[in-house]
């Protein structure tokens, strides 16, 4: 039996250029992204996969959004679009929420945790690891530790586990129903996953930050300059990154009626399923 699944905008950001960010519209206007989050209804309570940018985040961006996040993706700030927000609006209480899987822990993905403290979060484990040490500057920079102060019931997860059409090491969740697995695709932070999902009908892939623009894994891939740009200026093992992005290139090529693959902040591929839910 598949699962029902909601997909959600919890954080707005209007980097300028959208032409060199979107590859559409004028050079100065505001560009697009989103926080692609899902909401997933399980017998174990709700499950939220990545939780984009919490309250906190919103209401004292200067407390845990650095000054050049601020400036270069211009997040909108919207209490509105926050996950608790967005919980409650579809009728559930916020301690409905028992889990809480991240592709990653960059400021983006995981400000809404702090905002479900009951909840426990399940993320990589070299991804943990290197966020709790923040030992280079870029480390501190992408994670703040201001996120998880109220001290989370982390469940970590090793390169350890099956295959799951051609990728290693892919794992069931602690606590979690078996539909719900992580996918490592390390690159654009050494412990970076995806999130695979079965709604019974197919199977969604959350690839997190993998890749930042739909076109990248069309047949002909291609990418704008602006999120290039960005993605390089991120990714810390550009190798890897880009070999897990041919292997997302291909398993939608060969198995594109089986999964369908989105990534964090695209809006046009959040627009594919914003009108409602998956089940």
């Amino acid at each position: 039996m598949g699962l029902r699944v909601h997909h959600l905008n919890c954080g707005t950001m209007c980097p300028r250029g959208r032409r060199f960010v979107n590859g559409d519209g004028g050079l100065l206007a505001a560009g697009r992204m989103v926080c692609h989050c899902l909401l997933i209804e399980t017998d174990q309570g709700l499950v939220l996969i990545d939780s984009g940018l919490g309250l906190a985040d919103v209401n004292r961006p200067a407390a845990t959004l650095s000054l050049g996040f601020r400036l270069l993706v211009r997040p909108r700030l919207h209490a509105e679009e926050t996950a608790i927000r967005q919980v409650e609006r579809l009728g559930y209480r916020p301690e409905d929420v028992r889990h809480i899987v991240l592709t990653h822990l960059d400021v983006d993905h995981a400000g809404g945790i702090r905002d479900f403290p009951w909840a426990t979060v399940h993320v990589h484990a070299r991804e943990y690891e290197r966020a709790m040490l923040g030992a280079t500057a870029n480390e501190r920079q992408r994670y703040r530790s201001q996120q998880w102060v109220h001290g989370p019931d982390w469940a970590t997860y090793t390169e350890v586990g099956e295959s799951w059409f051609g990728f290693n090491a892919v794992r069931e969740l602690s606590g979690l129903p078996p539909q719900i697995l992580l996918v490592p695709l390390a690159g654009h932070t050494l412990g970076h996953a995806g999130v695979a999902v079965d709604t019974g009908s197919t199977w969604l892939l959350h690839a997190g930050d993998a890749y930042m623009f739909h076109g990248e894994i069309e047949p002909e891939s291609r990418a704008t300059p602006g999120l290039s740009l960005f993605q390089n200026l991120l990714q810390v093992d550009p190798d890897a990154r880009r070999r897990n992005l041919v292997r997302l290139r291909d398993l939608r090529a060969a198995h594109g009626d089986e999964v369908e693959i989105f990534s964090a902040h695209d809006h046009l591929e959040l627009a594919r399923y914003a009108q409602a839910p998956t089940n």
